[in-house]
């Protein structure tokens, strides 16, 4: 499969929260996405043209960066799309400066944490019951 990739701007808001809708119980609306992307340091990356396949966001300062979210459908899973986003996330912000880039995933989502586990992240720490007030969010690093 073909990934195209083009960087989030301000006017996706309303495709991302209708995204984020599909894979989180807690979605980001669409004001709130807005107010990240116009947020100094913030940046995305947005896989597909016609037909979004999933994005990426990032917030950066100084030289580390965080993964705020990170979604690609159920139905074009394992087709390299998470890959070459957070690849391209990663030469982005090393190209910016960025040393470290920080991550949280909720601990039961062992599928998700072995995505990041084989793109270099390392588990660093934990929240005890982040997620929905009962789920452990397993905080990750990895070098840039």
């Amino acid at each position: 499969m073909r990934i195209t990739l083009r960087a989030i701007e301000g006017t996706d808001a309303a495709m991302l929260a209708a995204m984020h809708k599909l894979g989180f119980p807690d979605p980001w609306d669409e004001a709130s996405f807005a107010t990240l992307m116009a947020t100094p340091g913030t940046f995305g990356i947005l896989a597909g043209t016609v037909q979004p396949l999933g994005f990426i966001l990032c917030r950066a300062a100084a030289d580390e960066a965080e993964v705020l979210t990170l979604f690609v459908p159920e139905n074009y899973r394992r087709n390299g799309i998470a890959t070459a986003l957070v690849d391209r996330l990663v030469a982005e912000a090393g190209g910016a400066g960025v040393t470290s880039l920080y991550l949280e995933v909720a601990d039961d989502n062992a599928p998700a944490r072995a995505f990041y586990r084989a793109r270099g992240f390392k588990e660093i720490g934990r929240r005890p019951r982040y997620y929905q007030a009962k789920i452990d969010a397993v905080m990750m690093k990895r070098a840039i």
